[in-house]
């Protein structure tokens, strides 16, 4: 199965008084690599979030956004900080037997002294719990992040194995134009031959056969076609498999064009060398669509 390695997901649910938001979008990349964007307090997280994506992704870069909102209904705890209270009401009977204030102090007076009374929302610190829910919201948006990539790879590779059949209708047409080389070059020989023959000029039989055998010999590209036929028979191969293989698709592509360099640098025949400017156009498309695969 051919994933893509540009992708989008989304997820978000409410725990621990919080609703947290996910965003997770992937996109080419040579290597894996993961960055986690969250708030700074939940930063000892970070790693179980990127082992959590590291799970469902092998190569592309993802970014993950993580964004966070307090509930609503929060419940509130009142406090007295009763030492500072005694502390207030002493400051206030010595100042009564220093200056003489007569005033008796009454508990609206009391409540405006700064920090005596506090009000605290009840709320724990992020736990193993926490940290369970957190991961299981990034592996909602992952799945759907995955889903994506395994929608758009479907795309890529029909589009590869389209021009993978193209290769294959070519390389036939190669083999079968292949001997054809060396024919019409004898028989432009022979041309020559009879041309000279006409003029009464003396031909040397042996050195015109040695040269028709290193015409021949270095016009040869059957090593060539077989290797890309077995190149064929591995790209296959690697399209009917389960693991990433956009790294192995891309040497292949490589190794074809090196073959298809060579037969088009042996190629003295204008059949063979349109064929093979076809098959290096169908190729780097082909290379432009495997860079995006996982």
């Amino acid at each position: 199965m051919i994933c893509s390695m540009t992708g989008f997901g989304q997820a978000n649910r409410s725990f621990v008084g919080y609703k947290v938001f996910i965003d997770a979008k992937s996109v080419n990349h040579r290597y894996c690599e993961v960055a986690v964007r969250l708030p700074k307090e939940w930063a000892a997280f970070e790693d179980a979030l990127k082992k959590t994506v590291l799970q469902a992704v092998k190569r592309g870069r993802v970014d993950v956004y993580i964004s966070a909102e307090r509930e609503a209904v929060t419940s509130r705890n009142v406090t007295v900080d009763f030492t500072l209270a005694d502390a207030y009401l002493q400051a206030a009977e010595q100042l009564k037997q220093r200056y003489g204030f007569t005033e008796n102090i009454e508990l609206k007076d009391v409540l405006k002294l700064p920090d005596l009374v506090q009000m605290k929302e009840d709320r724990t610190d992020p736990d193993e719990q926490f940290e369970m829910e957190l991961c299981a919201c990034l592996q909602d948006a992952v799945a759907r992040l995955s889903d994506m990539r395994v929608r758009e790879g479907a795309f890529l590779e029909q589009d590869i194995r389209e021009r993978l059949a193209e290769l294959k209708r070519i390389h036939v047409e190669l083999q079968a134009f292949a001997p054809q080389v060396v024919q019409d070059h004898a028989s432009k020989l022979s041309g020559r031959i009879q041309s000279l023959l006409q003029e009464q000029t003396p031909v040397d039989e042996q050195r015109l056969a040695t040269e028709i055998a290193i015409f021949a010999d270095r016009s040869n590209v059957d090593e060539e076609l077989t290797r890309l036929q077995s190149h064929f028979q591995q790209f296959d191969q690697l399209l009917e498999g389960n693991e990433p293989v956009g790294r192995k698709l891309d040497f292949l592509i490589q190794e074809m064009n090196r073959e298809v360099n060579t037969i088009g640098s042996k190629a003295n025949h204008a059949e063979l060398t349109t064929r093979v400017i076809h098959m290096k156009a169908e190729l780097e498309k082909m290379r432009e669509q495997i860079q995006n695969i996982e």
